[in-house]
């Protein structure tokens, strides 16, 4: 059986929010171990998730990427949440992801937004912004050493067709640059798209097929639902309850990309 849906992209971080919650080695460290979540868009919809209760999605970001020429103004939280930290499954306030990560041993797990896929080859790109290197500069070192549990949610709007190695060097190539020229640094862990959450969350497949739209709907992908008829009835079940998310945020005021 087969059927077609269409995500916008705060369905797809809904979405994806909703299978990382409940990937057995999150459930593992949730009992005993120990969680950070970085800030960024789809991590705050994780946050949710995994906490149980809404927050200002707005107060839990990082690096944001706005229109160049935006049309109206965009809402963001005067205050930052504080990282959020668990420990068995408690929130450890005095915990940041840089500290944390600096206490965690194979099983922990850490979870990491991204800004671009290439999906074929499943590895995942990070901009950074920073000359520290940012969220994942300070910490994949402990966490490959480690043995920590990388987990990298993102969603299929932000698939790239270039292999990653190939932007990170042109990127770095010394040249004359024009405006803020944040790098890139190719990353690998256990990615989790739409299609992984599909499947994890009703056990049918999902296939990529197309992607954008309008009146809401940009960035959106669509997917191409297969399998049994129970298991792709129950996937339109889940899909449906969870199409019609609000935008994270509905337009922007200003234009930056930064990211780490």
């Amino acid at each position: 059986m087969k059927a077609q849906v269409v995500l916008t992209v705060s369905e797809s971080k809904r979405l994806i929010a909703k299978a990382v919650a409940l990937m057995p080695q999150v459930k593992k460290a949730l009992g005993k171990g120990l969680i950070a979540i970085g800030t960024g868009t789809t991590n705050s919809y994780i946050v949710e998730e995994i906490l149980g209760k809404t927050i200002d999605k707005t107060s839990y970001r990082s690096g944001l990427t706005f229109p160049a020429k935006p049309t109206a103004p965009i809402q963001l939280s005067p205050e930052i949440m504080p990282d959020v930290v668990l420990k068995d499954g408690e929130l450890v306030p005095e915990l940041d992801r840089f500290s944390a990560v600096q206490e965690m041993h194979a099983g922990d797990v850490f979870i990491k937004g991204c800004n671009a896929l290439h999906y074929a080859s499943r590895t995942a790109g990070i901009l950074i912004g920073s000359e520290s290197g940012g969220t994942i500069g300070g910490t994949i070192g402990h966490i490959v050493g480690r043995g920590v549990n990388l987990i990298l949610p993102v969603g299929l709007e932000k698939a790239v067709f270039a292999d990653f190695h190939q932007i990170s060097r042109t990127l770095a190539e010394p040249d004359v640059t024009t405006g803020y020229f944040p790098q890139m640094m190719p990353i690998w862990g256990t990615i989790v798209t739409e299609i992984e959450s599909v499947e994890a969350l009703t056990g049918a497949k999902a296939l990529h097929i197309a992607s954008g739209g309008v009146g809401g709907a940009e960035g959106a992908v669509r997917l191409l639902i297969s399998g049994d008829p129970d298991k792709v009835k129950g996937a339109l079940k889940v899909l449906k309850q969870i199409q019609g998310e609000p935008p994270w945020a509905i337009s922007a005021s200003s234009s930056q990309v930064s990211a780490g």
